[in-house]
């Protein structure tokens, strides 16, 4: 691919991503949610729930829901004032319409029963990774005081249409048993009767969904799959990111470390661009010579000094990458033993996709880079140059707050 290609290649891909993606939301993850539900026995027959719910998707719902015109554009008022007490203060005026939405869709039961909810104290609202989030605290009365607990979760539903795959992280200390589960569409309730293999799928499905949903992680592994020059370097350079965000991951998730998404956010977006603009250097650099010059690296067993700092690149992002799993998981529990084998089965459901995506791309590159060598490198090229442009345009996005 000449120089002049390139450049052609990504005039054309940023214009068509600034037209595309001007009024994107700045997350990749936009059309999904997570809603956060705290469960513990109180007094006999009693259960508590903390309830932390996305502030200006609740408004949305609950003004839809219950038809409520006047908490639609209080709440959409002071959301976009960015003033947490008028957007408490607009929650508690309207306080009947949004214990009616929620409940509605988050109940506990026992024995078969469903527990009556009450509204415990004022509904507050704080930040979670950088997002106001509205906080309900219910007292569920339970009529049935033995047995075990069900907790059922339709909160957000894809049918309201305003966003699809809502998660619900349920953390319990009920019924002498502590724990997480997640709850989703497929999946939408969790007892305490659960096993602890059904408990483990959960978050294997979790984290698989996790990666396959959030596009800035899948086009990550895109431009690595693309820049790499042979399959010993693919395996290094998915063992290295395997490696780094594992370890952020664990450690974000059980508390150990804490870092804002203000930051997180804008650095996975510049990774993606980084690691893709770095193959596309290595193109502009060596011209129609870069497939001759791939494929005598390609067939190397070892790494040149190039090959080694991507590595470390590589592994710096994807420290970074590891805290934003963990930000998507938005796990608040004391360290336990359960609790780090959900994380480690989480992380074993994003390694399957991302293994799978390796085996399913990368034989399809190198074939085309060997069979038809100036095609390959077409191909990888403007792959690259896309997912440069779409970095770029997100880390600007977030850098700014867009």
């Amino acid at each position: 691919m000449p120089r002049a290609a390139v450049r052609s290649v990504l005039a054309c891909l940023a214009l068509l991503a600034l037209g595309v993606l001007g009024a994107a939301p700045a997350s990749a993850h936009g059309f999904s949610t997570s809603v956060f539900v705290d469960v513990e026995s109180a007094a006999r027959g009693h259960v508590r729930t903390e309830v932390g719910l996305e502030y200006d998707l609740l408004v949305v719902s609950v003004a839809d829901a219950e038809r409520d015109d006047a908490l639609f554009q209080e709440g959409t008022a002071a959301f976009e004032a960015g003033d947490a007490a008028e957007q408490a203060a607009a929650l508690v005026a309207h306080s009947d319409a949004v214990l009616a939405y929620v409940t509605d869709r988050l109940s506990v039961s026992s024995a078969g029963r469903t527990c009556t909810a009450s509204l415990v104290d004022r509904v507050t609202v704080t930040q979670r990774e950088g997002v106001p989030y509205a906080v309900l605290v219910l007292d569920h009365e339970c009529a049935a005081h033995d047995g075990a607990h069900e907790v059922t979760a339709t909160l957000f539903g894809d049918d309201e249409g305003y966003v699809r795959d809502a998660k619900t992280i349920v953390t319990y200390e009920l019924d002498g048993q502590h724990g997480s589960a997640a709850l989703d569409a497929a999946h939408p309730t969790f007892t305490t009767e659960q096993s602890t293999g059904e408990r483990f799928w959960e978050f294997f499905h979790l984290g698989a969904e996790h990666l396959l949903t959030g596009i800035d992680h899948v086009l990550f592994l895109l431009a690595l799959i693309a820049g790499s020059r042979g399959l010993r370097e693919i395996v290094l350079a998915a063992t290295t990111f395997t490696l780094a965000h594992s370890i952020t991951f664990i450690l974000a998730a059980t508390g150990v470390v804490t870092v804002p998404a203000r930051v997180v956010e804008p650095v996975i977006a510049l990774s993606i661009a980084v690691v893709a603009g770095w193959y596309l250097w290595r193109i502009w650099k060596h011209g129609d010579r870069a497939t001759e010059i791939d494929a005598a690296h390609g067939l190397h067993l070892g790494l040149d000094r190039a090959g080694w700092l991507r590595l470390a690149v590589v592994f710096c992002f994807g420290l970074v990458h590891g805290l934003g799993f963990a930000g998507a998981l938005g796990i608040d529990e004391a360290w336990s033993w359960t609790l780090l084998w959900s994380l480690l089965v989480f992380n074993v459901g994003i390694e399957v996709v991302q293994i799978s995506l390796i085996l399913l791309v990368f034989p399809a590159l190198t074939m085309t880079r060997y069979r038809a060598p100036r095609a390959g490198l077409w191909i990888t090229g403007l792959l690259a140059a896309g997912v440069t442009v779409m970095g770029l345009v997100w880390f600007a996005e977030r850098l700014l707050g867009a």
